[in-house]
């Protein structure tokens, strides 16, 4: 089932089209790296062996779960813009890069996940290969997911469905975002 990062590119590319969504799926997928790295590397083992610091991106990434949802919420209460997409003012790229990848930064399933690929992967005898090839394979996953997800919600068909149930779509986001951040605040880690 989709988890908060797809969920996000879907309403992105929905509500705001393909290159936002690629964008914001960018920066998940710089995240997802970024802790293949670390685990590649020991260092999210580390994180693992402190559940301080585990807990705290659990917080972080629990509040900025319950952000999205009131963002979504306020939108799906604003009234429907008259407007196209193009009208609407420029779109911020950086700002979606940065919001796809603090969303996958702060979710510790994110880490965990990556601690359990490595672990299943990398033995101790394992060369120095073993770990490129295993962030590349998942790479190369998460580019199709993320990417088929801004792709398909992009499509015509699918921007119109948007534009008929926005309030709805918004809405039911809000919801996602704010049992996925609640459920995450009240989970042990």
């Amino acid at each position: 089932s989709p988890g908060p990062s797809n969920m996000a590119i879907m309403g992105v590319a929905m509500g705001q089209g393909r290159l936002p969504a690629l964008v914001l799926a960018a920066g998940i997928m710089t995240g997802s790296m970024i802790w293949a790295v670390l685990a590649a590397t020991g260092v999210s083992t580390l994180l693992a062996a402190y559940a301080n610091a585990l807990t705290a991106i659990k917080i972080g990434g629990a509040l900025y779960l319950l952000y999205l949802a009131v963002k979504s919420a306020r939108s799906a209460f604003k009234p429907d813009p008259d407007e196209t997409r193009q009208e609407r003012g420029p779109i911020d790229y950086r700002r979606l890069y940065w919001r796809g990848l603090m969303l996958h930064l702060t979710n510790p399933k994110s880490i965990l996940a990556w601690i359990a690929i490595m672990s299943l992967g990398l033995k101790s005898d394992a060369p120095g290969a073993t770990a490129m090839a295993i962030i590349a394979g998942c790479a190369m996953i998460g580019l199709a997911t993320f990417g088929g997800y801004a792709l398909v919600f992009s499509a015509l068909p699918m921007v119109r469905l948007y534009q008929k149930a926005r309030r709805w779509i918004e809405a039911t986001l809000a919801l996602f975002f704010g049992f996925a951040g609640l459920r995450l605040l009240l989970s042990r880690v």
